[in-house]
């Protein structure tokens, strides 16, 4: 929702210009006004509609002071006064929006109740679902509340170990998120992208169905199956479409309990050859694309210091041995060197072979411009296929080719074999920018989400080599703190449906090497994500025959259970909102189908307890991730490079014995380690709804700084299966390079960071930003309305959308446009504008450097 949308003769302006006492107390006067209208009915439904005002009014009298007060506070957690962003603000914001939608729902009952096509029991779900997700957000209100005690001055994340970043790791495995998947999903975004939002979710749980009933199991059989099944899954979306509380129950089993396997494939579907025929042909057409395999070869590179010096570059050998680069290059013109033979000697052919339909012509001369790209996607799926729609755009519009790299994915390849794919490929176009079509005049690093960091990284190791830097780096919505660190805007974990915490915390532990990974699953890993996906496509049309066939199946089942459905139907929501010691009783008949649907064992161990086979495992890893960062540093070259002090090798435990944390804590800050939990690599988080737990809990609201008499909403699908990692790599700078000393940091190129308001990971931009702004480095932040993470990936979908791709266009063309800075005096050197006019204008001294 735009900030300025009339909503039904309301105006919605920023959380900081708006008093929010007269929006609660118009909600408060309309529930107050149908808990009098409704009450005098004895109908179940009218019951039920004066249950769920009476809790939005509840929670809304609770939630309006938490807001006052933190509006008055949360300007001091900006970057600058003309950056008005950070997790406080967006939590307000998100607050305010749903308030919004309660409001316009109040109003509609209130002048429609008495009409003969008053949907009483639909407009009662739909109430139900806001009243529960309003008491959610009243619970992350409290910890937000906490977070600004506890936390430092100006710091947006929490800096201890345990604590607040634990505390809410366990209420998220238990707190109900349902309700926000379910009738309420996506209200916080702009309208245009919600159809899109509410597709994806009917798609996750009807691929997540019959992805359960294949099995889980990766296996060189299986892996074409699980591509095959998106086909099947069609047949069996349709209950889910018409039925949210089912579909948000569904996607709240499915982001709690599935592995990351299932997400890699899920999202790998998005490259399937039919799905990308079908988007490419509404994207723009450019002349080359091509995919390229980079041998596995040393590079000498010429120092920034002393270019007749050279430092030798190994190519990528962690965890896998050395191997190829694989590569994509995007240019909307053909330019010299991009159909040389030596350039087809890298290329290789992607898909069934097809004829070239433009007209034979000259190329173009070189362009002064290339942008190198790291594509997003969490670490572990996707390549520069699923990003190659807003790729072309960017060819167009900035005129320079696009060299965009497809880097081995975790948890086959964990960190830091991307890191040493993407840094060789940097180095790779550096010498061979020409056969590319560029000169290598200015060069722009560009990636989103994971690949916002990659492009980070990148930039630090080139500087601790002390090669040639990128001159600038454009990320969007990057990730700069890869830990389950507490924040305000990762609170928005719990209702965000591309980017749950439960997701979140997988991918990451896939790229911190601590996700277990079979053997034959790395043979499989070799192939390029593109080939697997081929190979699920050939058994598509087998898959629709035998979904069709599933389809019919549970129709038939379906109407053999649903003789006098409308007595016992009981919406997900209702059963939400229930008290607990009603959860136990008899469950209706969507609430069994759900729970048929998995039946996931939870371990109830106790923190810290592991066998000690998993022990020696996890410490088994833990060592070889550490040998394989230690492979990560600068390669032996021919000439000895003496690295300028606090830009070298990342710091690392030397010891066993130095404790490993998955959370920062201020005395890891300064690189010291406790050795009181050294033989713990991972800790499984314990079961909070247990016996002893909830007493424990309910005679204590206080020590979750929950209000007196206030609990959120527990989830109905058990216990959330996360873990919490205690593994030292994950302070790595080359790893999370929020963490990076200053004196890397002092080394990086002009940033421009683009970020999300509503994303989680937006504080991860506002403290990269702060961090860089303390050390004068030149950075920019623009940050963005009402879209959700991952904004580029959906370009073509809205005008919001394509309005944010433009800003990314546009960061990107001020660094490529940007002028060299002044050159020595005595030493004048040419602009490359003045090279290009060949003395047919007059040139200004501004224009060429005086």
């Amino acid at each position: 929702m735009s900030d300025m949308e009339d909503l039904d003769g309301l105006v919605v302006v920023p959380p900081e210009q708006m008093d929010p006492r007269p929006l609660f107390q118009a909600v408060d006067a309309l529930c107050q006004d149908n808990i009098l209208h409704f009450g005098e009915s004895t109908s179940e439904v009218s019951s039920r509609l004066v249950q769920a005002f009476y809790r939005i009014q509840e929670q809304a009298h609770g939630l309006e002071p938490a807001l006052r007060a933190l509006a008055a506070v949360c300007p001091l957690f900006d970057l600058d006064p003309d950056t008005p962003a950070n997790g406080y603000r967006s939590l307000i914001k998100v607050v305010l929006s749903c308030t919004q939608h309660i409001l316009h729902k109040c109003r509609y009952v209130t002048s429609s109740r008495r009409s003969l096509f008053f949907r009483a029991a639909h407009n009662c779900a739909e109430l139900e679902a806001y009243g529960a997700a309003l008491t959610q957000l009243r619970a992350l209100l409290c910890f937000a509340q906490r977070l600004l005690t506890a936390n430092r001055h100006g710091d947006l994340f929490f800096r201890q170990e345990r604590g607040l970043s634990e505390e809410f790791l366990k209420e998220y495995s238990t707190m109900h998120k349902g309700c926000f998947y379910g009738r309420c999903l996506g209200f916080q975004f702009t309208p245009s992208i919600r159809p899109f939002l509410q597709t994806i979710s009917i798609g996750l749980v009807s691929f997540g169905e019959n992805y359960k009933r294949h099995g889980s199991g990766l296996t060189d059989g299986a892996l074409s199956t699980y591509y095959g099944v998106a086909a099947s899954s069609f047949f069996i979306s349709g209950r889910y479409a018409i039925d949210p509380e089912l579909r948000g129950a569904e996607f709240e089993r499915i982001t709690q309990n599935l592995d990351v396997n299932f997400w890699k494939t899920f999202w790998n579907i998005t490259e399937m050859e039919v799905l990308t025929s079908i988007v490419g042909i509404a994207s723009t057409t450019v002349r080359i694309n091509k995919t390229l395999t980079v041998p596995p070869k040393q590079l000498e590179m010429p120092l920034c210091s002393d270019p007749h010096l050279t430092v030798t570059i190994n190519p990528p050998v962690a965890h896998t041995g050395p191997g190829p680069v694989h590569m994509r290059l995007i240019s909307y013109q053909l330019r010299e060197g991009q159909e040389s033979e030596e350039l087809n000697a890298f290329a290789k052919p992607e898909g069934p072979l097809s004829l070239d339909l433009h007209l034979r012509s000259r190329p173009g001369p070189l362009s002064p411009d290339l942008i190198i790209h790291f594509h997003g996607g969490g670490f572990v799926a996707q390549t520069s296929k699923s990003h190659e729609p807003y790729l072309r755009t960017w060819a167009q519009e900035l005129e320079a080719p696009i060299l965009s790299v497809d880097y081995s994915l975790a948890p086959e390849a964990p960190f830091p074999r991307a890191l040493e794919e993407c840094f060789y490929a940097y180095c790779w176009a550096l010498k061979n920018c020409r056969l590319l079509g560029s000169t290598g005049e200015r060069i722009c690093l560009a990636g989103d989400s994971a690949g916002g960091n990659l492009c980070i990284t990148v930039s630090l190791r080139a500087a601790s080599v002390g090669i040639r830097l990128p001159d600038g780096i454009m990320v969007a919505y990057p990730a700069t703190l890869l830990q389950a660190t507490a924040s305000p805007s990762r609170l928005l974990t719990l209702m965000d449906p591309l980017l749950p915490l439960s997701v979140l915390s997988k991918c990451l532990s896939a790229y911190a090497g601590t996700e277990r990974v079979a053997v034959e699953d790395r043979a499989i890993e070799k192939q390029s994500a593109v080939s697997q996906v081929k190979r699920g496509t050939a058994l598509f049309l087998r898959d629709i025959r035998l979904g069709a066939a599933s389809w019919l199946s549970n129709l038939i089942e379906g109407n053999k259970e649903k003789s006098s459905a409308e007595t016992v139907r009981k919406s997900v929501s209702e059963a939400a909102l229930a008290d607990e010691d009603t959860i136990n009783r008899h469950l209706s008949l969507k609430s069994r189908t759900t729970q048929d649907l998995s039946r996931h064992q939870y371990s109830e161990l106790s923190v810290g307890q592991l066998t000690l086979s998993q022990q020696n495992a996890q410490r088994g890893a833990q060592t070889r991730s550490e040998g394989d960062t230690g492979r990560n540093q600068p390669s032996p070259s021919s000439l000895s490079v003496q690295s300028s002090p606090g830009a070298g090798a990342p710091q690392s435990p030397t010891s066993q014995q130095e404790q490993v944390s998955f959370f920062l804590t201020e005395s890891e800050s300064d690189h010291s380690y406790d050795t009181d939990h050294a033989t713990h690599s991972k800790e499984n988080i314990p079961p909070v709804h247990l016996a002893e737990d909830r007493s424990s809990q309910l005679s204590n609201p206080h020590l979750l700084g929950f209000p007196e008499g206030f609990q959120p909403l527990r989830s109905l699908n058990g216990v959330a299966n996360m873990t919490l990692q205690t593994s030292a790599i994950v302070h790595n700078p080359y790893m999370s390079p929020l963490l990076a000393p200053d004196s890397m940091l002092q080394g990086l190129p002009p940033i421009h960071i683009v970020a999300c308001a509503l994303d989680p990971m937006l504080d991860d931009s506002v403290m990269f930003a702060k961090r860089l702004r303390s050390l004068n480095r030149p950075v920019t932040l623009k940050v963005v309305e009402d879209l959700p993470h991952g904004f580029l990936t959906l370009a073509h979908l809205s005008q919001e959308t394509r309005n944010a791709t433009g800003v990314c266009i546009e960061r990107i063309r001020q660094i490529l446009r940007e002028e060299p800075p002044a050159p020595p005096a005595g030493a004048p050197r040419k602009h490359r504008k003045l090279e290009r006019t060949h003395g047919k204008t007059p040139i200004t001294e501004r224009e060429i450097g005086a």
